[in-house]
């Protein structure tokens, strides 16, 4: 089964003509909104589809000035409108663009901006003292230092689109009447690295085409949308995302954090929604402790019976039976889209269930990312949908239960990894990508995702334990924020293992539930649940060991657990023990 186009949209080879395109057929909508917040003085700025273009084609100009013509060019900062056009500039000039994690640490921003061979640097002013401590060592080979705002001593991104605009007003038309090549590498993307050292993924124009026509015919992306650029454009889900929301012509705004994503879907009635579950979790939590605040779990419990009864026989009152919830977060949410990491599937359904359409996909940075999604027409909770229209899915090397190594073929799959022929070669295979993930088809076609082939853990019997289905129950505590589930070697027998979990707790849940509470005390308590969840699974399942902590995880930036330093860490509890 694979997903069918659902929308007449069209399909372009590159990026410049989605990007063309769109500032022909949506020449006045507005593109991006730009928040200018001075003391309590607030105002917004509306970039329009044709304004967008003139500042790429203005900035681009400015780069091929500056001899940046078929050189490298790295991005690192927040997300936010002189990211995009930077981005895009290199993109539409043939120039590759090097997104970075602006949250990297320095020994590995320098080191990947060595491996990339950067000829040039385009960085947010919040990171001025760290770039400059870069330019100090200078053991790179970056020539210009250009900085998204004007500050001192460095060229700025609104200078140089009115350098280039002049330019252009001269008569330069270089950059305007660049060819773009398709199919050579245009980004050089750096994986996040929870399992190894990262590795710089080599991606074409085609390859982003492709996965933006893919998407497009599928879901329901609308010109009248409004949405929020949560996901750091320095992963391709963030940036894929972002040209899919461009080819459709649709607003898209910037959060102002974390903290304030609740506000900022109110004050831009934002109706289109991506992120990794983290994010839809958070949201979700937050809208279910305001209903449990009021008193109105059974109320709600009984509505979303009565709608769901009501469904059964097409008529879908949802949306007016939730307007109070819906309301809460701006009125206009109407679809969410998750990937990056499983999601909780109660939340999914949760969301579902209040008529805001919450949809998983799957991908990696390898594939342009997405491979398989779900859409309106093809829902089911636990799965990640059915593969794109331009892919496909195998399952390889399957086990007694199916289960087997995800691989996939199409125009989205990656050329290789930057100067790492012998990695590649053990990926790319005949055409085919090994994503090093497991998982299986059901009998309708839909792809379920069993875990990561390096996170699985074989206990001494041979049975297969994949951490993240456990995972995902036990964060259904109310007193965990995370947790890890991972082998402890045995005391008693070195070639087995213990089945163990590391749990981060909610600090404020915990307050509210319990007031002051010994850690002795919360982790009986905790204990007691874990015991609860273990009569679910096999005995080979349970868990027999926990840590306890309110430190956070290591994470990546796309908030995915760096399991291998985490079990360093937990390796060093145990032998202070």
């Amino acid at each position: 089964m694979k997903n069918e186009k659902i929308f007449n949209v069209s399909e372009f080879d590159n990026i410049k003509e989605i990007l063309y395109n769109s500032a022909e057929k949506y020449e006045e909508n507005v593109a991006f909104v730009i928040k200018h917040q001075e003391n309590k003085k607030v105002e917004y700025e509306n970039i329009t589809y044709k304004k967008l273009l003139e500042d790429i084609n203005a900035l681009g100009t400015a780069f091929y000035s500056l001899n940046l013509q078929g050189k490298r060019v790295a991005i690192i900062g927040r997300n936010r409108y002189e990211w995009v056009i930077s981005h895009f500039a290199n993109l539409l000039g043939g120039i590759v663009s090097i997104p970075l994690d602006k949250d990297l640490q320095d020994e590995e921003l320098e080191n990947s901006l060595i491996r990339s061979k950067a000829n040039a640097i385009i960085f947010d002013e919040k990171l001025k003292e760290r770039i400059e401590k870069i330019k100090e060592e200078n053991n790179t080979k970056i020539e210009k230092y250009i900085c998204m705002s004007k500050i001192d001593n460095y060229t700025s991104i609104k200078e140089l689109v009115n350098s280039g605009n002049e330019l252009i007003n001269k008569g330069e038309k270089t950059y305007l009447n660049f060819k773009i090549d398709n199919n050579v590498m245009n980004i050089l993307l750096f994986t996040s690295g929870t399992t190894s050292k990262s590795k710089a993924v080599m991606l074409s124009q085609k390859n982003i085409a492709s996965n933006v026509y893919a998407i497009q015919a599928v879901e329901d992306i609308r010109e009248t949308d409004t949405n929020i650029a949560f996901l750091p454009f320095h992963h391709i889900f963030g940036s894929t995302c972002l040209i899919v929301m461009l080819a459709m012509g649709v607003k898209t705004v910037f959060p102002d954090g974390l903290r304030y994503i609740k506000q900022n879907l109110n004050e831009y009635k934002v109706s289109v929604f991506v992120g990794v579950p983290i994010l839809t979790e958070a949201i979700y939590k937050t809208l279910m402790k305001e209903i449990k605040k009021q008193g109105k779990e059974n109320l709600i419990k009984f509505a979303v019976k009565l709608s769901n009864f009501l469904l059964k026989f097409k008529i879908d009152i949802r949306r007016k039976l939730f307007k109070q919830i819906i309301d809460a977060l701006g009125g206009s949410l109407r679809l969410v889209i998750t990937g990056g990491a499983p999601a909780d599937p109660k939340i999914l359904k949760g969301f579902n269930d209040l008529g805001i359409i919450t949809l998983q996909g799957y991908g990696l940075s390898e594939t342009s990312p997405v491979i398989c999604a779900e859409n309106y027409n093809i829902m089911k909770n636990g799965t990640v949908g059915v593969p794109m229209i331009n892919d496909t899915i195998e399952i390889v090397d399957k086990d007694d239960k199916g289960i087997g190594e995800i691989r996939v073929k199409g125009p989205n799959v990656m050329l290789g990894y930057y100067e790492m022929p012998e990695i590649t070669k053990e990926v790319l295979k005949d055409g085919w990508f090994y994503t090093g993930d497991l998982g299986y088809f059901d009998t309708k076609g839909l792809l379920h995702i069993t875990g990561r082939n390096k996170n699985m853990i074989v206990l001494k019997n041979g049975k297969k334990v994949f951490p993240e289905e456990i995972e995902t129950i036990i964060n259904r505590i109310e007193e965990v924020e995370e947790c890890m589930v991972f082998g402890l070697p045995s005391k008693e027998d070195e070639n087995d293992v213990k089945l163990s979990v590391k749990i981060v707790y909610n600090k404020d849940e915990v307050k509210e539930k319990y007031g002051k509470i010994s850690e002795e005390d919360l982790e009986k308590t905790i204990w007691n649940q874990i015991k609860e969840i273990n009569k679910t699974f096999p005995r080979y399942k349970h868990i027999q060991n926990l840590i306890l902590t309110d430190e956070e995880l290591v994470k990546t930036t796309t908030k995915k657990v760096k399991r291998q330093e985490e079990m360093k860490k937990i390796r060093s509890y145990y032998d202070g023990k």
